[in-house]
């Protein structure tokens, strides 16, 4: 806003001198710097955006007012901002206020009156995954875009630990951490007036934050502006804040205020900020659904998942990356998984997720459940999302989820049927794997081949079929089953369903019904992901960096979901205040090997089968004369509900049908028969249903 007088003169003389009181260019001149002093005046005392003093040191590098929206949406309404050369700035606020926006904007130079002969440079998040760029080369791309010569990139990527195999190979094949390295390498070498920083901690290592702070805190001529919810790196490296406030003075519309000092020191002059240094939660709060059964699962210690001398090492790889790994896993487990950068730790979890498979199979034993259901969380989560950018949150979940089983892991890659296996499969005559079985300890699946009877499908053993190929083929019939023991395939895909579980995530319906997931801030784009994954009710949750995006009191609801849910957690993660606060257990990752630390208490049992509601109804005098004339058995309720049959098979919802009339009817014969039990023979659960021979 200009409040220059001469100016104003010029633009408003000609209208004001008709007046008789405003004759002469005198009186003009006079009413004119009334008006602009009062207008100064009158907007410091209503702004107070900042406790800065003059003097308090640096060149000015910009001050401009400026009013900032996203879509249809005000996010900042004629706010200032001034920023200082030397100063490192913490841009701070609640998840979905703007802050990424604001960096963007500041960016690519669309704030109102930026100077344009201040040169930018901007490290973001990582969070917008794009095959293009993951395609080029390392070193080769930090030369282009730098304009350095090629011994200076290579002084700054060795300083960051990089080796010549990871410069000259593609971007995409970086871990989170390295990738986020790469970015930092190229704002070290571009000699920027203003260094914009949205989460440069994500996926970093603890010496890599190290370095990153000494070299943040050695720049005298360069203004930095870093957006990030840790805390501690904040504390350690800006000398400023910039905070997202709303006060009743200035409407419904939030402006920047600017502190001087440390985020302690803000804290003091803020005292109802101070959940920026806790990990607690006031009014978000997270709903995880519980697990729901697992078969054979008994209590909360018995094991899931066992590895013993496991081995993995990249295909044309020299040595193993991961060597002699012994790992066990319960629904007690809480475990974090720590280790340096390329330690092995997103490999570990790529192989109990069932994306990779240990390189000495046979020499080794590897065990995870048949019917364990996994919600993974990786590093790029977002990069599915964002194939959707244009739909909401809630048809997100619908387009994944309507066909009872999760549409979008069937067509990733670790379970795509490549040309060879499905050749594999035509020439086996294969139409479909109807059902599965567990006999004698053997893992059976129920084989339909075309133009045969139904009468005459054969069972054949995972091992035989893994032996002719169909590995992917298998994967995806265990995750449909899977998602059927879930309930996938009764639950609704309603939009007011789907919005009910955004709810439990902290994703209100002006996000999650209306709004789209191209508007969403990287904190509303984690609830997303957690919630979309936790549909499926999963047994165990792996979380990959849950930290990053998530502000203060979203991690602190996060930690108490965990803490309350009857699932297992493995995650990995820097964070050590939120770690600790739900794993007791760590596994160490260095050198290829997995050290064990702790240990994780045992917990409630609450993978259990869902009880079904019944609703109660009044009867009629119709239902009381039925009942007396004998149509109903009075001891119809003494008999469980069927599930499963006696060889371990999901019965049909059909079968499941004529199960609940025979046992309305008391007909225990014919719920043998349903459940396939042999004579003589008592089924363990429906102990009720007699041996066959004295049941009629």
């Amino acid at each position: 806003q200009n409040f220059n007088s001469n100016e104003w003169v010029t633009n408003l003389g000609p209208y004001l001198s008709v007046l008789p009181s405003q004759s002469t260019p005198e009186a003009i001149e006079d009413t004119i710097d009334k008006f602009c002093s009062a207008a100064v005046t009158a907007l410091a005392q209503n702004d107070d955006s900042s406790d800065e003093e003059d003097e308090f040191g640096g060149e000015e590098l910009m001050n401009l007012r400026f009013s900032l929206a996203y879509g249809g949406k005000i996010l900042l309404h004629q706010t200032k901002l001034r920023l200082r050369r030397g100063h490192r700035y913490a841009l701070v606020g609640q998840n979905g206020v703007g802050k990424t926006t604001l960096m963007n904007a500041i960016n690519n130079g669309k704030l109102e009156g930026w100077p344009t002969e201040l040169r930018t440079e901007y490290v973001d998040s990582g969070s917008n995954v794009d095959p293009v760029h993951e395609a080029k080369i390392a070193f080769n791309h930090l030369r282009d875009v730098t304009s350095k010569t090629e011994e200076e990139c290579r002084r700054v990527l060795t300083q960051l630990k990089f080796t010549d195999v990871m410069m000259g190979g593609t971007i995409g094949e970086l871990s989170g951490g390295w990738q986020m390295k790469l970015r930092l390498a190229q704002a070290v070498l571009i000699d920027a007036d203003i260094l914009l920083m949205d989460e440069p901690t994500n996926h970093l290592d603890h010496k890599t934050v190290g370095w990153l702070e000494d070299y943040l805190k050695g720049l005298q001529h360069t203004t930095v502006l870093i957006v990030s919810h840790d805390t501690p790196f904040l504390e350690n490296v800006c000398s400023d804040v910039i905070h997202y406030e709303h006060r009743p003075q200035w409407g419904p519309h939030r402006k920047l205020v600017h502190y001087a000092g440390k985020m302690s020191a803000f804290v003091k002059k803020q005292p109802q900020a101070k959940h920026y240094f806790e990990l607690a939660t006031t009014d978000l709060k997270f709903v995880f659904p519980e697990p729901g059964r697992l078969e054979g699962i008994r209590t909360s210690t018995q094991r899931f998942l066992e590895m013993e001398g496991v081995n993995y090492r990249y295909p044309g790889a020299a040595k193993d990356t991961l060597t002699d790994i012994h790992l066990k896993m319960t629904l007690s487990s809480r475990v974090c998984l720590i280790g340096a950068n390329g330690a092995g730790k997103t490999t570990l979890v790529k192989i109990i997720v069932g994306d990779t498979q240990p390189s000495n199979p046979t020499d080794c034993r590897f065990f995870i459940h048949h019917n364990l259901r996994i919600a993974y969380v990786s590093q790029h989560a977002f990069y599915h999302v964002e194939q959707h950018i244009e739909d909401s949150p809630c048809a997100y979940i619908q387009w994944r989820f309507k066909d009872g089983y999760d549409k979008e892991k069937i067509e990733s890659e670790a379970y795509r049927i490549e040309p060879e296996e499905q050749k594999a499969i035509d020439d086996y005559n294969l139409e479909a794997i109807w059902s599965r079985r567990m006999k004698g300890g053997v893992l059976e699946y129920e084989i339909k081949k075309k133009n045969v009877r139904e009468k005459d499908n054969i069972y054949v053993s995972k091992d035989e079929l893994l032996a002719m190929g169909f590995k992917h083929l298998l994967r995806q019939t265990d995750e449909k089953i899977a998602s059927k023991e879930a309930g996938l395939d009764l639950r609704t895909c309603t939009t007011t369903e789907i919005q009910k579980h955004l709810d439990d995530f902290g994703l209100v319906q002006e996000y999650g019904t209306y709004g789209k997931i191209r508007g969403l801030s990287g904190g509303q784009k984690v609830k997303l992901v957690l919630a979309a994954a936790m549909w499926n009710c999963p047994h165990l949750l792996v979380l990959d960096e849950p930290t990053n995006f998530l502000d203060r009191e979203a991690l602190g609801a996060l930690s108490a979901a965990l803490n309350s849910w009857g699932g297992a957690v493995l995650m990995i993660s820097h964070n050590k205040e939120f770690y600790s606060s739900v794993c007791g257990e760590e596994w160490i990752t260095a050198d290829g090997k997995v050290t064990v630390k702790g240990d994780s208490d045992e917990r409630e049992m609450k993978a259990v089968a869902k009880k079904k509601k019944k609703a109660v109804k009044e009867e009629t005098l119709d239902t009381k004369a039925e009942k007396a004339g004998g149509n109903t058995n009075a001891d119809g309720d003494k008999y469980k509900d069927a599930t499963t049959n006696f060889w371990g098979q999901t019965v049909s919802k059909k079968e499941a049908r004529q199960y609940d009339k025979a046992k309305k009817k008391g007909d225990v014969k014919l719920m043998r028969k349903i459940l396939q039990i042999p004579m003589n023979k008592v089924m363990p659960g429906q102990e009720e249903l007699g041996d066959g021979k004295d049941k009629k």
